[in-house]
């Protein structure tokens, strides 16, 4: 909990600070496997987050996740604005309607 509070309030990276529009702690979700799978790690708690950020840097969740000492290992994008990953399967992609882009772009 004090470190997803850190990610809420914000860190400092080298880039500038950073902060979580909102963090917390999710029990295991149900994902495919990972190929190549990541290293277990016996003596190492793994835990899953979830992340809202309002901007996107480069590897900015895996830099935060570092800073407060828990290293990402596996991150899945679920959603950038209103789009998600519901109805997808692994490998699936739909096509934006430029119109819908231009909506939520503000363009």
């Amino acid at each position: 909990e004090e470190a997803l509070q850190q990610l809420r309030d914000g860190v400092r990276l080298k880039d500038g600070p950073a902060r979580a529009v909102a963090a917390e702690a999710l029990a295991s979700p149900e994902l495919p496997p990972r190929d190549p799978p990541v290293r277990y790690r016996a003596m190492i708690p793994t835990s899953w987050l979830s992340l809202s950020l309002d901007e996107g840097r480069n590897r900015q969740v895996r830099r935060m996740t570092a800073a407060v000492g828990f290293p990402t290992l596996r991150l899945v994008r679920v959603a950038i604005g209103p789009w998600t990953l519901d109805g997808l399967a692994p490998g699936d992609w739909r096509e934006v309607p430029a119109s819908e882009a231009a909506a939520v772009l503000g363009r």
